[in-house]
């Protein structure tokens, strides 16, 4: 690591010393990540398609519409299906065929609650115990956290919201164990038991310990909706930082807008008078309370006047939910134009609403489609950070996206993308289920476990993933599938076993000598 704490001497001594110097490097900038749950590409009125759809028009977030003109819009951003899978990626840098933790955790050793027997696979031995700082705990990855290495190198780093990085019992379990100097409701839960502070947040409720958010106390029978108590804490945790000087990572992870779907009630009222259903109503709620709290986070950094040198960056952990739950529609289409939601391979699964914001770096108001994924965080907030060389324990998957950011990159149809789920996240519904995809260019292959059916798609003429292309592009079929192999092989990622035969599924470049099965949906 080039890039130390020597800067911070440097920085005192110009500020308290009044030394004098005509090269007096960089500030390094303060960075917020502000990571929403379960949010999709259309659950907001910043149009991500080429046009504003319905499903935008339900919305009302202004402040993200505000760090959009502010900013750059990323189009085609990705995460992967679920939420634990896409937030090691974040931490570590890897993709989730390399990490392991590749299905949401909670329990130590367990795969209850996670994953239901299924019928005819057998799922390999992931990481089901997530992200661990120390070597050696079994059914973990062992890296070095982003936010180990900012505070590493002098940042203040504070992590507020859900954390569901570590099963109960592990190190991973506390942001604490993972580089953050402050933790604020964090624990191995990725859900909420009640938003609401009347409930306690839902501590007191038996049987429900597990989902209960920890740490709030102070707001217990009051008045307040979680998503604005967390904001109030991390805006109060930050002013350490400030008063002193000294750059922030904050880790804005809001459990919002996560089932159970509650109202804030400070924005329901409206949704209901613009014919919203009863559920869909308190969802958009939950949206646009989490929209204000972008909104605080924007106006304590003016007020505090250290705007101008605040990198922010927004972004979703999977898709929205559309299996169930949200009301106002048939499920599978609360993403459209994209198909299906959480827990799919579908765009609807893992494209997300990606800003950023980097005074003096980023031209206000342009729009990218460069193909971001989840594990490219990691290499670039350290980029942002002056890290320009770092010993880490794992093998960074991702990819810097600060020359995207500075408009000194653009897409060039090479870089692949690449996913991995085998595992089983429950209902059923269009590209749900263990799979494996790859995305290169316009072109996107998923491999279905269960059944080594295939789907191919042409993303710049069919958004929406109606037409499978799989006959008729073999050729392109089969070069993506040798590539999607490749990647697997060499990240050792693991795959299930038919429970019949006992045979590992096969990787999906063998399947090219066989004929493809038909579709059984």
């Amino acid at each position: 690591m080039k890039r130390s704490i020597y800067i911070f001497c440097l920085v005192s001594c110009f500020f308290f010393l009044g030394c004098e110097s005509d090269e007096v490097e960089e500030l390094p900038p303060n960075i917020v990540v502000f990571l929403v749950d379960d949010m999709g590409w259309q659950d907001t009125s910043v149009p991500f398609h080429t046009e504003l759809t319905a499903q935008n028009k339900k919305f009302h977030t202004p402040y993200m519409e505000k760090l959009a003109a502010q900013g750059m819009k990323f189009t085609q951003a990705y995460a992967t299906p679920v939420c634990s899978p896409s937030r090691v990626s974040l931490m570590t840098g890897m993709n989730a065929a390399r990490h392991r933790v590749t299905n949401w955790t909670l329990l130590k050793d367990s795969l209850q609650p996670m994953e239901k027997d299924h019928d005819s696979l057998q799922f390999p031995d992931w990481n089901v115990n997530g992200l661990s700082p120390v070597d050696g705990d079994p059914k973990s990855v062992h890296a070095m956290p982003l936010a180990q290495a900012l505070s590493d190198i002098g940042y203040y780093t504070v992590h507020a919201g859900k954390a569901h990085l570590g099963a109960i019992g592990t190190p991973g379990e506390n942001p604490i164990n993972l580089g953050f100097q402050v933790n604020i409701a964090g624990h191995a839960a990725g859900a909420p038991e009640s938003y609401l502070g009347e409930e306690n947040f839902g501590n007191g409720k038996e049987g429900k310990e597990v989902w209960a958010v920890p740490g709030l106390e102070k707001y217990h029978g009051k008045d307040i909706f979680l998503t604005e108590a967390l904001t109030q804490e991390a805006l109060s945790a930050l002013d350490t930082a400030v008063t002193s000087q000294q750059p922030f990572f904050l880790y804005m992870s809001h459990y919002a807008v996560h089932t159970p779907i509650m109202a804030d009630k400070r924005f329901f009222q409206k949704y209901l008078e613009k014919g919203l259903d009863s559920t869909e109503a308190k969802y958009a709620s939950l949206v646009e309370g989490m929209d204000k709290s972008l909104g605080d986070i924007m106006q304590y950094l003016e007020d505090k006047k250290v705007a101008d040198n605040t990198v922010i960056l927004f972004m979703s952990d999977n898709g929205g939910l559309s299996a169930h739950a949200r009301g106002g529609g048939e499920p599978h289409t609360h993403n459209l134009p994209l198909s299906s939601g959480k827990g799919s391979m579908r765009e609807g699964g893992i494209r997300e609403p990606m800003l950023a914001k980097w005074p003096g770096k980023i031209e206000p108001g342009t729009q990218s489609g460069y193909q971001v994924i989840i594990e490219d965080f990691y290499p670039s907030i350290l980029e942002m950070a002056g890290v320009d060389s770092l010993n880490t324990i794992q093998k960074v998957d991702g990819q810097s996206f600060v020359p995207v950011l500075k408009g000194e990159k653009e897409y060039d149809g090479v870089r692949s993308l690449y996913w991995h789920y085998p595992n089983e996240w429950g209902p059923s519904g269009p590209g749900i289920g263990a799979a494996s995809t790859i995305r290169k260019g316009d072109w996107k292959l998923i491999y279905y476990h269960l059944n080594q059916k295939m789907e191919l798609f042409n993303l710049k003429e069919d958004i929406g993933e109606t037409n499978n292309l799989i006959e008729k592009e073999e050729d392109k079929a089969a070069e993506l599938a040798k590539n999607l192999t490749k990647h697997l092989k060499d990240v050792y990622a693991q795959l299930p076993t038919y429970k019949i035969s006992g045979n590992q599924v096969p990787y999906p470049a063998e399947l090219f000598t066989e004929v493809q099965p038909e579709s059984t949906e």
